[in-house]
């Protein structure tokens, strides 16, 4: 009865005036930046992280979740216009979608993504409502001990599952723990690497660190290849609705791709682009009609939309419950919470639980105004995912120092994010891993005293860490996060290669 009454007032406090018209621009600037090729989701988030600075944190959460969502069903827009991908979780999209597109068919593959966008999302509600309090229980139990292995395991399985090599994804998991030791020491209140810099006296902030890893070092990216004019959006020629008999047709795929995005949203590293080939796969495995695959199929559209968008939901539970972010946008949407001095973890179920669920309803609700603004302004999106590179760098690299130096009003920090956007641009060129950087950054003080803190309570004696069943259950997923890059790299590369198949005999 209590989460009965919990949820009844999130809904009531996510659907003020404010909250409402925040979701509304969310979502919309996370569609646009999700249409614009070269974007990403991670991107957006952590470019707009300052915006929240200050705001309650319900509302300023509820914005970052509107951004994730539109960015991803943004994603889709360019990708079968103009058959170029906003976002990586778009990329199966591409290809049915744009062959419906050459046929005359634009507005109604575009209304097949928009409403399997929706329903994927929509449903991956319910196991954030469900799930999320039974882990979070569970997290109660954690002591130091449990801490440390737990914050070892997020390095691990990030590092490892979101880079091509282990190797390189371990350097930037211990990249950020080198760089989350400075400032003051935890536990004696020694100065650490500050180089004589007060600004550095809580460490990095967070809030520069992302904006420079994400914004600014696609900045660096965009600007260093030849700028060229976009293809020409298709004209629509029919009409954005759908017949009765092709949504009875799409419900089996989007109800497929839902319950594969939540699954592969909930294991932490797995990610959006996954799961669109493996929604778009089973799409394909299970159709009538698998004739029409690779020559533009709705089933293909809606079956990779709907999966991405049910990441989005899966994503956040281990990310709230237990601080093990499931993917970049994860782990930006993390650093929100801490700017707002919060911690995830249980209680955010306890003590924080009125805000959590106020943004649980956002997160519901911003689905519906995705529905919305994909369906009325899927037009105006197509005009805006032509816009050059030459408006687009200028125009993100003030955003960065602006959102930079207005966090503290200290250009320090506009320093700061410069260096990471460096730093961030060296990682994407040697095939290194930021979201790794992040995650070393923001898990490094917790695992530093879940270690210190437990070999203090034990003198020394480091057997204390392998002294509880959560320990060796915890170490065990440490050592599978280490394996599961070959999992997930064999599984990537089979579905992709069946999935590109139908589009290569076209």
């Amino acid at each position: 009865m209590d989460t009965l009454s919990l949820m009844g007032a999130g809904f009531l406090h996510a659907m003020s005036p404010l909250n409402l018209f925040a979701m509304a621009l969310a979502t919309a600037v996370g569609v646009t930046i999700g249409c614009l090729p070269g974007l990403s989701a991670a991107m957006g988030v952590a470019l707009l992280l300052p915006v929240t600075f200050g705001m309650d944190p319900a509302t300023g959460l509820i914005i970052l979740g509107g951004i994730y969502c539109g960015a991803i069903f943004g994603g889709s827009i360019s990708a079968i216009l103009i058959h170029t991908p906003g976002t990586p979780a778009s990329a199966a999209t591409a290809i049915e979608g744009y062959q419906l597109t050459l046929k005359g068919e634009a507005a109604r593959a575009l209304t097949v993504a928009c409403l399997a966008s929706f329903c994927g999302g929509l449903l991956s509600c319910i196991s954030l409502y469900f799930f999320s309090p039974p882990l979070a229980q569970l997290a109660m139990k954690f002591k130091s001990p449990e801490y440390f292995w737990l914050s070892l395991f997020g390095l691990t399985i990030i590092a490892g599952v979101s880079s091509k090599s282990m190797l390189k994804g371990l350097m930037s998991g211990v990249l950020g723990l080198l760089i989350s030791t400075v400032g003051m020491d935890p536990m004696e209140g020694v100065p650490r690497f500050m180089f004589g810099q007060n600004a550095l006296y809580n460490g990095v902030d967070v809030t520069c660190a992302l904006i420079g890893l994400f914004s600014m070092s696609q900045v660096l990216m965009l600007a260093e290849r030849k700028i060229r004019a976009r293809p020409a959006a298709t004209k629509f020629k029919n009409k954005f609705a759908l017949s009765f008999p092709e949504i009875r047709r799409l419900s089996p795929t989007i109800i497929r791709s839902w319950i594969i995005g939540n699954i592969i949203g909930i294991l932490p590293g797995a990610g959006a682009s996954i799961a669109c080939f493996l929604g778009y796969n089973e799409a394909r495995r299970f159709s009538r009609h698998r004739e029409e695959f690779g020559k533009g199929s709705i089933e293909g559209v809606a079956g990779s939309e709907a999966a991405n968008n049910a990441v989005t939901g899966g994503s956040l539970i281990p990310m709230l419950t237990l601080g093990i972010p499931g993917e970049s946008v994860t782990a930006v949407l993390m650093g929100g919470l801490i700017i707002q001095g919060l911690q995830p973890g249980p209680e955010l179920f306890t003590t924080y639980a009125g805000m959590t669920y106020t943004f649980f309803a956002g997160f519901v609700l911003v689905q519906f105004f995705m529905l919305g603004i994909g369906m009325l302004g899927c037009k105006g999106f197509a005009q805006i995912s032509r816009l050059s590179d030459a408006i687009l760098i200028p125009s993100i690299f003030l955003l960065c120092v602006v959102g930079s130096y207005a966090i503290h009003n200290n250009v320090v920090e506009v320093v700061i994010m410069l260096i990471f956007g460096g730093i961030g641009y060296l990682a994407r060129k040697f095939d290194m891993n930021s979201t790794a950087i992040v995650l070393g950054l923001i898990l490094g003080p917790i695992g530093e005293k879940g270690l210190r803190r437990s070999l203090l309570l034990s003198d020394g004696d480091p057997s204390i860490l392998f002294s509880t069943p959560l320990c060796w259950a915890l170490i065990a997923l440490c050592a599978l996060g280490l394996l599961s890059p070959l999992l997930m790299g064999r599984m990537e590369r089979k579905i992709a290669g069946k999935a590109a198949a139908p589009s290569d005999r076209a």
